[in-house]
């Protein structure tokens, strides 16, 4: 493996990919490229373990670092096991808790990390799997021939400039957005027009047990509050505000006053701090919720912060930075085996991380929708006002369906105000599904339980079988996805599922179909593929997607 030194005299590089930032998202995309037999170089600009915030982790990144191969180091560095959250949030000033174990039996803990520590932690994970990691590398251009990456020019930590050839480029330069800015890609999200700022203290005192590892969300009249303890005996302290508001007092009073001042206005958090130490200067992070126009292009692709970054109320940062960095690394390896399949592809990894973006987007719109216990510009200001963009399919696929177990969903219900119209929607969408699932059960238990085998069904508006690609064994393959209209962009489906959606006509039997399909099988795989129909079609109806079975 080569090391910094040696290629600091060699400054001229190449490679099969480039990689710009050493970051979670950038060491992600650089270990799954590697495994993939290609030769990565990622040039990171600081020279780790360097200060990051986003200490919090969510669940759903556990099984990505376990893919990633970093999890056992992860798992021995001492990080605190996070098991929930405590807020002070909605129609109440007492703190309450929420757990992961409440949603996901299989992963009930994530981390508070110290980020120096975590960073470094899968960035050497990243060398330890072939990648060439260059520090004090900062990139200050991307070369393109047309349209299309085929390089980068950087500057070494001696200052000496240099450049280095590759056949694709992963920006992974975080909330710098070196292409985004370059291609003028960047567009403010409207709604999250705010600003952080945060600090070290010592000597913070801990929730009670069994809550001492959560992290604490206060909300308050101006904004909210993080707190999040550390295993080095530090806790980091945020405060959002307003982001103009905000830049106001920092620039009449210092950071490190506007945020003590900040916490003095607090209840709770401020008497967690009440002997506590700042051992760290206040810093400042503007204007942070955006997304870029198109996340990819002619050997190129921007992935982690670099692509989006959403308003952090649910730790949700590196989940989507490890995310994209995985679902980036595939589309780079199909782009570079499969050229003519690199569009479809690029397609789908938008709206795959978009997705996922947007699901933390509208929850963190209707949090801060919901808190009704503030009264003041800034909560007034992020009311959600038109609740009738929100359809109920739509509103039950964004808060409750559409994603992973989180343990924020009900939570939001339960605890905030939301809008009553929203609230209305997730009832009338829930009540119909309970209603469709006690249907099914009446049926199955009909001693005719081939009953469902005459039912025709018929699909609901808007559903489609399209055959795009999908995620493989890291890297994007030819497969089917079910297009609905609460799911436009397609979700992956199985070829049964694609064969059965093809054959409703809303005039075939259920027992129509499995004739059609088994035609050439036997009496036994003929039976085993009536009852895989069956099943097929009941979850399809509970779902919604087959929207009636009508039977005799």
């Amino acid at each position: 493996m080569n090391t910094d030194a040696d290629q600091d005299s060699n400054i001229d590089l190449t490679a099969d990919v480039v990689v710009i930032g050493g970051g979670p998202a950038g060491s992600a995309a650089a270990t799954m490229l590697s495994r993939k037999g290609w030769q990565v170089t990622v040039l990171e600009r600081e020279t780790f373990p360097r200060d990051h915030v986003g200490e919090s982790l969510l669940p759903a990144s556990i099984p990505i670092l376990e893919e990633l191969g970093a999890l056992t180091a992860v798992e021995n560095a001492g990080f605190l096991k996070k098991y929930g959250a405590t807020m002070v949030w909605g129609s109440g000033d007492a703190p309450w808790s929420w757990y992961f174990k409440e949603t996901s039996h299989r992963y009930p803990h994530s981390y508070q990390v110290w980020r120096p520590k975590f960073d470094q932690i899968l960035l050497e994970n990243a060398k330890s799997q072939g990648v060439t990691v260059l520090e004090g590398h900062q990139v200050t251009e991307v070369i393109f021939d047309g349209d299309e990456a085929i390089g980068v020019e950087f500057t070494n930590a001696e200052g000496v400039a240099g450049e280095a050839q590759c056949r694709f480029v992963v920006d992974a330069s975080g909330q710098s957005t070196l292409l985004g800015r370059h291609l003028e890609l960047k567009q403010w999200d409207p709604f999250f027009q705010n600003l952080a700022v945060y600090a070290y203290f010592t000597g913070a005192q801990s929730l009670p047990d069994p809550d001492q590892n959560n992290i604490f969300i206060e909300s308050y009249r101006h904004g909210w509050l993080w707190s999040i303890p550390l295993n080095n005996g530090r806790t980091s302290v945020g405060a959002v505000v307003d982001s103009k508001i905000g830049q106001e007092g920092i620039q009449q009073n210092g950071a490190n006053a506007f945020l003590e001042a900040q916490l003095a206005q607090s209840s709770h958090t401020w008497a967690l701090l009440e002997n506590a130490d700042m051992d760290s200067e206040a810093t400042v992070v503007m204007d942070w919720s955006y997304t870029a126009d198109k996340l990819f292009g002619p050997g190129y692709i921007l992935a982690g912060d670099a692509a989006c970054f959403v308003d952090p109320l649910f730790s949700s940062g590196v989940h989507l930075a490890l995310m994209s960095g995985v679902l980036a690394a595939a589309y780079v390896t199909t782009a570079l085996n499969e050229p003519a399949m690199a569009g479809d592809a690029g397609e789908v990894y938008q709206e795959l991380y978009l997705k996922e973006y947007n699901q933390f987007r509208e929850m963190a719109r209707l949090f801060y929708s919901s808190n009704l216990n503030a009264e003041s510009y800034f909560w007034e200001a992020r009311r959600i006002t038109n609740s009738a963009e929100y359809s109920p399919r739509h509103s039950f696929i964004q808060a409750v369906a559409g994603q992973p177990p989180r343990g924020y969903e009900r939570v939001v219900l339960n605890r905030g105000q939301a809008p009553e119209e929203f609230v209305e929607s997730i009832r009338a969408v829930e009540n119909e599904r309970q209603s469709r699932t006690q249907w099914l059960a009446a049926l199955a238990s009909d001693p005719q339980r081939n009953q469902i085998l005459h039912a025709v069904p018929r699909l609901a508006e808007g559903v489609q079988v399209e055959r795009k690609p999908v995620l493989g064994e890291g890297e994007f393959v030819h497969g089917h996805v079910l297009n609905t209209v609460s799911q436009p962009e397609g979700t992956p489906c199985s070829p049964l599922v694609a064969a059965v959606i093809v054959e409703i006509d809303g005039q075939k039997s259920v027992s129509d179909i499995v004739d059609g399909m088994g035609q050439h099988l036997d009496q036994a795989g003929h039976a085993q593929l009536e009852e895989a129909v069956s099943r097929t079609i009941e979850i399809l109806y509970v779902d919604g997607t087959v929207a009636g079975l009508v039977t005799e």
